[in-house]
This record gives structure tokens, sequence and C-alpha cells, in this order.
């Protein structure tokens, strides 16, 4: 349980212990807190020991009478405004007015409640200031949270294009001194180097394209009945260059009739990078099986490789953003770091399952189920 710490500044002695009565076992709770909150109640009888107690143990909520002996509690309200303490401050006060209630709401009180009130009042006055306490608090660590992401994931981004783009001006240097000789056919691997690094960068911006729409939720969707065979046979034709360089051979195996209602640009994205990543972390002579299946509550695809595997440790990690298995058997293998997480955000979108089953030096296994709508 939750525990708010409460400041009640007055300077009747009645009032205080009256408070602390009311507040002693006096617990709130709501669907979207995970604990509730119970309540901590200190006493002070002026403005001035309040700011002295906010200097040592800083309240989360102070219930603040007006008319004090020496600093009044409008003062106290200005001190809490101008020092940008996290503090809510409800009035109370027998001098109620409108126009009290007015300045200390414009300066920042958040609820003003007249004297004399019951115990009722008073807790029901504490449960909205509590919420209205959490969802601030809620709502400035999710900002904040959300920053240090953009930060971290722009940070990252800007890395991962930074070493390709090191790569491809040192190779246009290296042309352009004719450092090779002038015989044009010494620079065929450069080029051949620079363009690979082209690509790669083009593949990072348009996964962080793709992420970007799909977490922003403004990815436009067309769903409509797809021909699941026809597609994964696209996306095999277009990855057969790979496929030809890594010297892997890629079987498709359907099964009845797979019309299927979902997004093309989304199926396409899950099997181009679901039959990449078999591709390029496999080995020479190696074999990827595409098999599509569709029952009466779903349409499942798993793809399977002959690669280097996962180890376990790494399995868990797999689909975070910007995550790629770094050992001796993948250094050399370029990608983004974002196709999986795409996947999984997709699959999120359509309550669709993904699981992974691999053993280092023998291959890997992923199987998808997509609900049928």
């Amino acid at each position: 349980m939750v525990q708010l710490k409460v400041l009640v500044v007055d300077d009747e002695p009645g009032i205080r212990s009256g408070i602390s009565r009311a507040l002693e076992r006096f617990v709130v709770g709501y669907p979207f807190m995970d604990e509730d909150i119970a309540y901590a109640v200190t006493e002070v009888n002026s403005g001035e020991e309040a700011i002295e107690m906010f200097k040592v143990d800083k309240p989360d909520i102070v219930l603040l009478d007006n008319k004090l002996p020496g600093m009044d509690g409008i003062e106290v309200l200005q001190y809490i405004n101008n020092h940008q303490l996290d503090i809510e401050v409800m009035m109370i006060t027998s001098f109620a007015s409108l126009e009290l209630a007015v300045k200390a709401t414009n300066i920042g009180a958040y609820d003003f409640v007249p004297k004399p009130f019951t115990p009722r009042e008073l807790r029901s006055s504490i449960e909205n200031i509590t919420k209205h306490l959490f969802l601030k608090r809620m709502t400035r660590k999710m900002n904040r949270e959300g920053r240090q992401i953009r930060f971290q994931f722009l940070s990252i981004l800007s890395h991962e294009l930074k070493t390709p783009l090191n790569a491809v001006e040192g190779y246009l240097n290296i042309i352009k001194e004719r450092q090779a000789g002038e015989n044009l056919e010494n620079y065929d691997d450069m080029v051949n180097n620079a363009m690979q690094r082209i690509k790669g960068m083009r593949k990072l911006i348009m996964d962080f394209l793709d992420l970007t729409q799909i977490e922003s939720g403004k990815k436009a969707r067309e769903v409509r009945p797809l021909d699941m065979a026809q597609i994964a046979n696209n996306s095999i034709d277009s990855l057969s260059p790979l496929a030809i360089q890594m010297e892997v051979k890629v079987e498709l195996h359907c099964s009845g009739d797979l019309i299927v209602p979902f997004d093309q640009d989304d199926i396409e994205i899950i099997l181009n990078n679901l039959i990449s990543n078999a591709i390029k972390y496999n080995k020479p002579g190696g074999k990827v099986i595409c098999r599509l299946e569709k029952s009466p509550d779903s349409f499942d695809i798993l793809i399977r490789d002959t690669g280097i595997g996962i180890p376990e440790d790494d399995q868990e990690k797999l689909f975070q953003e910007f995550v790629r298995i770094k050992n001796a058997n993948t250094r050399h293998i370029a990608g983004s770091g974002l196709g999986l997480s795409i996947v999984k955000k997709i699959l999120d979108y359509y309550d669709g399952q993904i699981k992974l089953q691999s053993e280092e030096n023998i291959g890997s296994t992923f199987s998808i189920s997509l609900p049928v709508q």
C-alpha cells in the first residue's frame, strides 16, 4: 500500500485533530492504480512552520487554513507555487468567499473547502485531490520517460547511420584520389561494398518509418482478402538475389485455401523480415522452409532455417528495438535491429502470437499464429 504524506496547517487544535482522526484509517483505490493509498498526517499551527516542514520532509498534500498567525495561507500557497514544489493544496477556512477561492485557485490551489466540514466531506475532497495528484505525477513520468526513450532512439539511429556513411565516404575518397590506380576494375569491390552500405541505410530508414507509423497509430491499413501464397512467393522472389549470394535454398509449402483478410503491407513486412533473417543468418548450402496454413480460427506462418541459431540468453530481447545478436558468427551481418520489433508490433495489432525455437549451430524456427477475423 502506498502512503501519501498530508500536512495540516491550521491554528485550531480541534480542526487539526479532527482531520487526523478522519484520515487515520482512510484508504482510497481506483481501477487504474496498482495499489491502494493511505495517509500519514502531520500537524503544524503556522505558515512559518509549514515552510520549514517543506525543507525537511516535503508533504504530498497540504490542507491549508488561510487565517493563520503571522504568514497567512495565501502566502504559503505563493511560496509553494514560486518554488515549484510538487505539492497539492486544499484550502480550508471559515472565511469562505468567492474572491478568496478564485485567488487561491489562480495561484495553485486545487480545491477549496469551507469550515465547518464533516468527515465525509473531507474524505470526498481528499479522494478527489489524490486522484488528481496521481494522474499528474503519472503524466509527468510518462512524458519524462518518453523523452528519454526518444533521445535513446535517435542516438542509436544516428550511430547506426554514421558508421555506413563513414565507410561510403572512405570508399569515395579512395576512388576520387585514384589510390588503387587508374584501372577501374580495381575499384569494383569498393563500389559494391558502398552500394551494400547504402542499401543497409535505406533499409534502416524504411524500418524506422514503419516503426514510427505503427507506434503513432497513424499507419493506414486496408484489410481485405489476400492470396497469402502469392504474397509469400513475391517475398521469396524479391529475396532470391540474397539467397543466391548466401547459397541458401528457400522452399515454400502451402496447405489448402489461403485467402485470408489482412492488410497486405503488414503481411509483406512480416514475411520479408522473417525470410530475409532466415537467409542472412544461415550457412552456405543451408535451407529455409516457409510453411503457410489456414485453420477455421487462425492463419499460421512457420519459417524454419538451418542457420547459426540464437543463444538462449539472447532470445528474450530479440524483439526489442535496435537489438542485434552480436557474436563471432554475426559480426559481418548487416541489419537495422528493428525488423523483429516491427513484426512483434504488427502481430500485437492483430492479437497475433509469435514463438521462437532455436538451437545454436542447428537453426531457428519462428511460428506465427494470426486470428482470422
